[in-house]
């Protein structure tokens, strides 16, 4: 028997699993860890609260969870409950599948003043993660800016637009909501270096800022490249560019009678963060295309933001004992192997790029390693300890373990406690989730 172990529970660690049945067989017991003591990462506290078909991924995970070789193994923390080491030990192969959880840093002054976020804490806190339910942004301002130009940024953006009457279905949290109902922000700025040409949103999500009830979304005419340029564009880009063109021509009289104003920046750097304390104003750095790339152009202006939120990329958090790569923000590895025994999968290789759906080949790659690996013998005989020595291990820390069964219990009570209209309401403390297995 060959025991792996995979620490996260998103889907680079599911599709990871699911690829180790299939190609392993019954030879194979897998463990699936995760910090929480609730399963699928991002699905669950990443994705937008209002994209519900994409969160029903998560039922091919439990088809997953809940065969016999594999295992969730809840609210276990690596990297203080156990090693990475302590697991290699026990298992033939440890696999990192922990996502890229933090933010990079805007590395601009003022970034520590208050009510300026990333968007890792932000998206968090309004899709009930634990660790950011706290945050309590403050919504009194006019003005919220968002720098970056991807999907992430349109799901800010989108998230703070909203009616209450439009999230109806979802799953936001209620502290999220109850704030969002009482904001005052009335201008949302989506601040970019580059151009439309540049921009990393696709169609989809674009197009569904354009079908917002209290808000409308504005491009600057002047900010868009000559019409003709678009046929080089890649399809996929080329559709979201023509939507930025329809923004472009929304009537000024339509725009005003909306409650909230969405306006895409263009060409603007962001280079300090204003404030006493809290902060008012960016100064930003007018820019420009030269090969691809934003050039400063040394114009500057200042534009009032009461929020800032930075949706400029992830990064994997470093474990200790583990090779990390800094400058690009995950572990060192060389096409998924780190150490001998010791892989990644998913943005902790990769970084943070792809789709949810990218994992799946990615996680099938993986375990096409480990086979290889196993067959040249670099893997040893099989004789670890895995699963056995894990929970020995376990019970001599008295570590409280929260299997996919008991995750299934704290899904119930959630279900049970959703206001109308929603799938869910989350539990956002450990404590809470861990009672409510029974």
């Amino acid at each position: 028997m060959r025991h792996i172990a995979i620490i996260g529970s998103g889907p680079a660690g599911y599709y990871t699993a699911e690829a180790a049945q299939k190609n392993l067989g019954d030879n194979v017991c897998v463990d699936v860890f995760d910090e929480l003591p609730v399963p699928y990462g991002l699905i669950r506290t990443g994705v937008a609260p209002d994209h519900q078909s994409i969160k029903g991924v998560a039922r091919r995970y439990e088809k997953v969870a809940l065969s016999e070789n594999v295992r969730f193994v809840g609210n276990v923390s690596v990297g203080s409950d156990v090693t990475v080491a302590e697991l290699q030990n026990l298992y033939d192969a440890v696999v990192l599948a922990t996502g890229a959880p933090h933010d990079r840093e805007l590395n601009i002054p003022g970034e520590e003043l208050g009510n300026v976020f990333g968007s890792a804490a932000f998206v968090g806190w309004y899709n009930g993660h634990p660790k950011f339910a706290d945050l309590d942004p403050d919504l009194g301002g006019r003005t919220a800016v968002i720098i970056g130009m991807g999907n992430v940024a349109l799901d800010v953006a989108r998230i703070l637009a909203k009616t209450p009457g439009e999230f109806e279905g979802s799953d936001i949290v209620a502290h999220a909501l109850t704030a969002l109902d009482t904001s005052n922000i009335e201008k949302i700025v989506i601040l970019g270096r580059r151009g439309p040409h540049q921009i990393m949103m696709t169609p989809k999500e674009l197009g569904e800022l354009g079908r917002l009830e209290r808000a409308a979304p504005y491009v600057d005419p002047a900010d868009l490249p000559p019409p003709e340029e678009d046929a080089i564009l890649e399809p996929g880009l080329r559709k979201s560019v023509a939507l930025l063109r329809e923004f472009a021509t929304i009537p000024e009289a339509e725009r005003k009678a909306r409650k909230v104003s969405i306006e895409f920046a263009f060409l603007a750097q962001p280079k300090a963060l204003i404030g006493d304390g809290k902060v008012q104003e960016i100064e930003v750095e007018r820019t420009r295309i030269v090969k691809g790339r934003a050039e400063g152009t040394g114009e500057s202006f200042r534009i009032p933001a009461s929020l800032v939120v930075s949706c400029i990329g992830y990064r994997s958090m470093p474990i200790p004992g583990v090779p990390y790569d800094e400058r690009a923000g995950r572990f060192a590895n060389d096409e998924g192997r780190i150490l001998p025994g010791l892989y990644c999968v998913g943005w902790a290789r990769r970084g943070p790029s792809g789709t949810i759906g990218t994992n799946r080949p990615d996680g099938q790659g993986i375990v096409q390693l480990i086979a290889e690996d196993i067959e040249k013998g670099l893997l040893g005989g099989g004789s670890k300890a895995g699963r056995a020595g894990f929970d020995e291990l376990a019970r001599k820390r008295g570590l409280n373990l929260v299997t996919f069964r008991d995750w299934k219990k704290i899904e119930e009570a959630e279900e049970a406690a959703a206001r109308d209209g929603a799938p869910r309401e989350k539990f956002v403390d450990i404590e809470k989730m861990i009672k409510a297995r029974g």
